[in-house]
């Protein structure tokens, strides 16, 4: 087995997740979700730095609708204007219940079709939302589960994950990413869906802070700033 399967969702983090795994892997595959999330706006961005790394793009239909969430349908109002200091203190309303456990599920099974031995995803505990699916623990948990229950763990050659920015600031990512040449352009971060970022939302916040602290202007256009 080689190769990897990436977890794309168009954002940064993902984007260069993805770089450090063209660089170090070659032989990869793009993985996204339509989950039922409020816009899909980040799917264009997904496919469009799949596109430009020249590497399969896989999208999955995968309906959390009725989960509770501020990302998914029409109801709930997504936080904005947080100050810094508050984000990552707690779960905030746009988590999505078990989100991560269900997309490295379907990645595990990709990773199996495809004969890939790694899963790659862009998680970060250090400038994050909060969310308790972006932990090494969990991380170290679910690979124990993936060579309990699959044909290619019990055989002995169990799917391992890759978290390469798990340890650094969004500065930290933002100068990977330009060193690696990773189109951070094209990639969208923010929770709402227009033609521009909406500049207020936590993941934007946290975006435009990292591109700041990295020495950088952010090539998206923004709404407010």
């Amino acid at each position: 087995m080689s190769g990897a399967v990436v977890l794309l969702s168009g954002g940064l983090d993902s984007t260069v997740t993805l770089a450090f795994a063209v660089r170090d892997r070659g032989d990869v595959v793009a993985l996204s979700f339509r989950y039922g999330q409020k816009h899909t706006r980040e799917l264009g961005s997904a496919a469009a730095v799949a596109a430009h790394y020249g590497v399969r793009h896989v999208v999955v239909d995968v309906d959390l609708s009725s989960f509770s969430s501020s990302l998914i349908g029409e109801d709930g109002e997504v936080p904005s204007d947080r100050p810094l200091e508050e984000i990552g203190k707690g779960i905030p309303s746009t988590y999505v219940p078990a989100r991560n456990i269900i997309m490295l599920s379907v990645a595990l099974g990709l990773c199996e079709s495809v004969g890939a031995d790694t899963i790659y995803i862009g998680a970060n505990t250090v400038d994050y939302s909060g969310y308790p699916d972006c932990t090494g623990a969990f991380f170290r948990a679910f690979e124990a589960m993936a060579a309990a229950g699959t044909k290619t763990g019990v055989e002995g050659n169990p799917i391992k994950i890759a978290t390469p920015i798990q340890d650094m600031s969004k500065a930290d990512i933002v100068k990977a990413g330009k060193a690696m040449g990773a189109p951070l352009g094209l990639t969208w971060s923010c929770y709402g869906g227009g033609e521009k970022a909406c500049g207020r939302c936590d993941s934007c916040r946290l975006r435009l802070k990292g591109f700041a602290d990295a020495g950088y202007e952010d090539e998206i256009p923004y709404e407010a700033v």
